[in-house]
């Protein structure tokens, strides 16, 4: 698609004097509204300024490119600002940078890849001098649509790897996934043709993957370039490399800077066998947020876990009763007794090690799987529970990651530190710390939380369901959820079915909330969310929270408050009319099961109706909550 095909002599304004951000969005949208591209200024306002939040579109040498993505877009097209001053309050990557021209960029909702290449081509013509000065030169609106076409000024391309030159790789990766993804990359290899080096450059954009590097490129790169606000794919391509880990914002301010680093830290490196055997990737975390990656990695591998385990025995509970085999399910050797074990043992023996393993490995990579499940058996034995787990697998990932760094050799050696030095001595420390030294606290810390929460619902019984409901949805599926699921599964084994079962129906409240949020106030929420809330309510009858953690974390204060207030309601109504559920992990199928509580027909009615309420005081208080801070904002 050609430039000038995403525009037109209507939709470009050349030396209007402009005061303010502001000020420029709406006359650039009244001039959208006029040419038929949006039904509605103040809802593509409102993208826009959401697009705003994301990162600065203000760049560098006098330029913006903002973009808003929204249903009230018709088609996709771009309008052109040159104002006669700078405009002042517009935030840019560069500080110092006075804004004068602004592509902006009218994005539908289900808009195709023709606005990302509009997006990426634009965007790596203006790295180009000589072409920002023609533009900003231009008389007319037609001296300008002939400029968007014009050729002459090509950009910098990746040239076929040369043995007389030093080669380096980069990759590139931006919020959105368009504009400072391709400038980024743009840049780099700009100022590496005028270092007479050469520069491959992979953008993971919001069209997947582009210009993918090659084995033999990567080979030959004397250093790797990851400039990215994003988590990147298959880093561990990169294994053995000197890595310079940067904002992707840097090279667009400094590429010059940004490859001196480059060349430094590829100095005196030394490439060696183990450096691509065991050394695994280190991007620069702070200690927090690998903590927190590797407790969502661990709980997201037991998650299908949970699911076939509670699923498996719930089938069997079904088969029993439908066909009366309540006498051959009492024979532990007969194949429903093993089914129904086969479920059960997925949750209480296979749960606790696969937590531990997937948080270990987050942190040390596949060395510290060994080892991690050997912790979590260890945090079984001593009945420790999910708190148990994770501490093994922090144990575990941690252990490793120092061994890897300081343990190590080459030559025949590598392969006896990795393959039996690592697993066995980290192994056993791991275990030993869990079964002699801070394993035991932590099963005293678990079982006290057990019991004092078992004491509690004998003194009231609403109370205990509303922090039930509380626990479940605070980090949907977190250390706090997890510490509640805990307690309902001890209950259950002791015979109190309650708990798990007002645990069951506020699982879906978060979900429920969601998807509801996003079909009755659309404008409340940006396209990538509706996306998440079109599908959260399925996850929600299967019983699954952590669904609804992306639409969270854009918003954390205002959902999850909502979210919680909701659930409390919800645990508390269950918990009210004692209903009990022996059958973990069912889901929606949780309502065929149900025990005690008024009456066998009358239990699925308040089970679920209890999830309902729940929902509906959530999608009040967050519509409440959204509606009030866009007003704010407005």
């Amino acid at each position: 698609m050609k430039l000038s095909q995403g525009t037109s002599t209507k939709l470009i304004i050349l030396d209007k004097k402009v005061t303010c951000k502001d000020e420029a969005f709406k006359l650039l949208a009244s001039k959208f509204f006029d040419e038929g591209v949006i039904s509605s200024k103040k809802e593509f306002i409102k993208a826009v300024y959401t697009r705003e939040k994301e990162s600065p579109t203000g760049l560098e040498n006098g330029i913006a490119i903002p973009h808003g993505k929204s249903s009230t877009v018709k088609k996709a097209q771009f309008a052109i600002l040159r104002t006669l001053d700078p405009i002042e309050d517009y935030k840019s990557l560069k500080e110092n940078n006075k804004v004068k021209l602004i592509f902006m960029m009218a994005i539908p909702e289900n808009g195709s890849e023709e606005h990302l290449d509009v997006l990426s081509t634009l965007a790596t013509k203006l790295i180009n001098q000589q072409y920002r000065q023609k533009i900003m030169m231009a008389k007319t609106p037609e001296e300008i649509i002939s400029l968007l076409d014009n050729t002459n000024d090509t950009n910098s391309k990746q040239s076929p790897i040369e043995n007389n030159k030093d080669s380096y790789v980069a990759v590139t990766a931006c919020a959105a996934g368009i504009a400072h993804t391709y400038m980024a990359a743009e840049a780099l290899v700009t100022e590496a043709n005028k270092e007479n080096i050469s520069m491959y450059v992979e953008k993971q954009g919001a069209k997947g993957v582009e210009d993918r590097l090659t084995v033999k490129q990567i080979q030959n790169a004397k250093a790797v370039i990851l400039a990215h606000d994003v988590t990147l794919n298959e880093t561990d391509r990169f294994k053995g490399k000197p890595i310079l880990d940067i904002p992707v914002a840097e090279p667009i301010k400094n590429a010059h800077d940004v490859i001196s680093k480059a060349k430094e830290i590829s100095k005196n490196y030394k490439f060696t066998k183990n450096n691509v055997a065991n050394n695994t990737l280190n991007l620069k975390k702070n200690w927090k947020t690998e903590i927190k990656d590797s407790v969502l990695t661990g709980i997201s591998y037991i998650i299908p876990i949970i699911i076939a385990g509670g699923m498996i025995s719930a089938i069997t509970m079904l088969i029993v009763q439908l066909f009366g085999l309540q006498a051959l399910s009492k024979n532990p050797t007969s194949w429903i007794s093993l089914l129904k074990a086969l479920g059960g043992n997925l949750l209480s023996v296979l749960m606790i090690p696969i937590l531990s393993a997937y948080m270990a490995y987050s942190i040390a990579d596949k060395p510290a799987l060994g080892p991690g499940f050997a912790g979590g058996l260890a945090a079984n034995m001593i009945s420790s529970g999910f708190l148990g787990g994770m501490l093994s697998g922090l144990i575990a990932g941690y252990l490793m990651k120092w061994m890897k760094k300081n343990i190590h050799t080459d030559g025949a050696f590598s392969g006896v530190i990795t393959f039996w030095l690592y697993p066995v001595v980290g192994s056993l420390i791991t275990g030993c710390l869990m079964l002699f030294l801070v394993g035991k606290p932590i099963a005293w810390l678990n079982s006290s939380l057990i019991n004092w929460l078992n004491n509690l619902a004998g003194t009231n019984a609403i109370l205990l369901g509303a922090i039930i409901g509380c626990m479940v949805s605070f980090d949907l599926g977190g250390p706090v959820n997890k510490a509640a699921y805990a307690f309902c599964l001890g209950a259950m084994a002791n015979g109190n079915f309650v708990p798990y079962c007002a645990f069951a129906s506020t699982k879906m409240v978060s979900a429920f909330t969601t998807t509801l949020v996003c079909l009755l106030k659309k404008d409340l929420v940006t396209s990538e969310e509706r996306k998440i809330g079109n599908q959260t309510w399925i996850l929600g009858l299967a019983g699954i929270t952590e669904g609804a953690i992306p639409f969270a974390m854009a918003d954390p204060v205002r959902v999850i408050s909502s979210y919680v207030i909701g659930s409390a309601v919800t645990g508390a109504i269950v918990m009210y009319y004692s209903i009990g559920l022996n059958v973990p992990g069912a889901g929606i199928f949780s309502m065929l099961f149900l025990k005690n509580g008024v009456s066998a027909w009358l239990n699925p009615i308040i089970w679920l109706v209890a999830a309902l309420i729940g929902t509906l005081i959530s999608t009040i208080i967050l519509i409440f909550l959204k509606t009030k801070r866009r007003n704010k904002n407005a």
